[in-house]
């Protein structure tokens, strides 16, 4: 298979565009009648390929609005029969994967990160560049918003996680910032945070907000991890995929920041190590020009794919 034509009758662009699409299907192999998990659906563009080329597929995400939007096209997606949607945590994938029958899998599919939805989405405030409250939850279950961690943290626990997260070396001068002005006026909104992280370090120029973009950037996927707990349940995760694998199966994930990706070259390491299987990626997949010219937010995208070689 050398090129993926989409034949939806529906737009799966404007919810979310799929990256790397071709790649992460032609090295999937699909069979048909096969069964593949899609641990983070978003707007279905991964999944919806699988079910053109005959395969079963399970849905899973922790976004309601994600569930919703695909329960609702659901007549306009070919072979939609073949498709079960659960709304849930993908740290759960076993638990979710066993109830609805999908024990053993040929191909199993993480798209981490933020979807384009919740990144356009002013109301869900996940971007610095929407003004919005500062929620930031994938699952808008969740007790906790951004809001309440600029809210309630101390200077210390804010510092760790723009450290830790953000991997920001201006990390305590934005927390002290943040701290000192909570005292006067509460931070409420995205356009405040970002106020409070240009205070931090001073801007004047161009050159200036360039710079305080990418901090606000770094400084809002740090908070945005924090609230989804997000390392921590692909850590979880990675090794229940695994163990859903049949012999043969592929894991694919999908990682957009050197955190996501450390973690998931550590894994595939340790996997190999046990001789579970091949990592067929030696080096991650990035995407081609052709797609970064239609979809830039692709360009820090990378793909790994672990073979399963053990029944």
């Amino acid at each position: 298979m050398s090129t993926i034509k989409s034949e939806l009758s529906f737009d799966m662009d404007n919810f979310h565009t799929p990256v790397l699409l071709k790649e992460v299907i032609e090295n999937l192999r699909i069979e048909k009648d096969k069964k593949y998990i899609d641990a983070t659906i978003g707007g279905g563009g991964h999944a919806v390929e699988i079910l053109k080329l005959g395969g079963k597929v399970l849905g899973i995400d922790v976004d309601r609005e994600a569930i919703g939007y695909i329960k609702d096209q659901e007549l306009n997606i070919k072979n939609s029969k073949n498709l079960i949607l659960v709304k849930g945590n993908f740290r759960d994938i076993d638990e979710i994967a066993k109830s609805k029958g999908f024990d053993k899998v040929a191909g199993i599919i993480f798209d981490l990160g933020a979807s384009s939805h919740q990144l356009e989405r002013q109301e869900r405030g996940f971007s610095f560049q929407k003004e919005g409250p500062l929620d930031m939850r994938m699952d808008q279950e969740l007790a906790v918003r951004a809001l309440d961690l600029i809210k309630i943290l101390t200077k210390r626990e804010l510092y760790e996680i723009f450290t830790k997260f953000g991997e920001e070396n201006r990390a305590w001068a934005i927390s002290e910032r943040i701290v000192s002005s909570r005292k006067m006026k509460p931070i409420k909104t995205t356009k405040d945070l970002t106020l409070v992280v240009g205070e931090a370090f001073g801007i004047g120029g161009s050159r200036s907000n360039f710079a305080k973009a990418q901090v606000a950037k770094r400084v809002f996927q740090a908070l945005r991890i924090a609230v989804n707990d997000e390392l921590d349940a692909l850590e979880q995760a990675l090794p229940k995929a695994i163990s859903l694998l049949e012999k043969n199966g592929k894991l694919a994930v999908i990682s957009f920041h050197s955190l996501e990706d450390r973690i998931v070259k550590k894994e595939f390491i340790k996997y190999k190590e046990k001789k579970l299987g091949v990592i067929i990626t030696e080096k991650p997949i990035i995407p081609e020009d052709h797609e970064l010219k239609k979809n830039w937010k692709a360009r820090s995208a990378k793909l790994r794919i672990f073979e399963k070689s053990l029944i």
